[in-house]
């Protein structure tokens, strides 16, 4: 999706979208971030929550076992 958006690198990214260095790096190691940083992202990007995000299974089912 980056690609097609003309987006070559994750400081585009940060730039475009007015997130912090420190929520793409949880990005990228699959922690939590919150809606506001998901919604920044979502209107840069010009696309949906959904387009960016899934639901992973197991770690639903880990949390809720603690």
């Amino acid at each position: 999706m980056l690609i097609d958006k003309g987006i070559k690198n994750r400081t585009d990214l940060i730039k475009m979208s007015g997130i912090s260095t420190n929520i793409l790096a949880k990005l990228g190691k699959g922690e939590y971030i919150s809606i506001e940083s998901m919604s920044k992202i979502c209107k840069a990007l010009a696309c949906d929550v959904g387009d960016i995000c899934m639901m992973n299974e197991k770690s639903s089912a880990e949390e809720s076992s603690k």
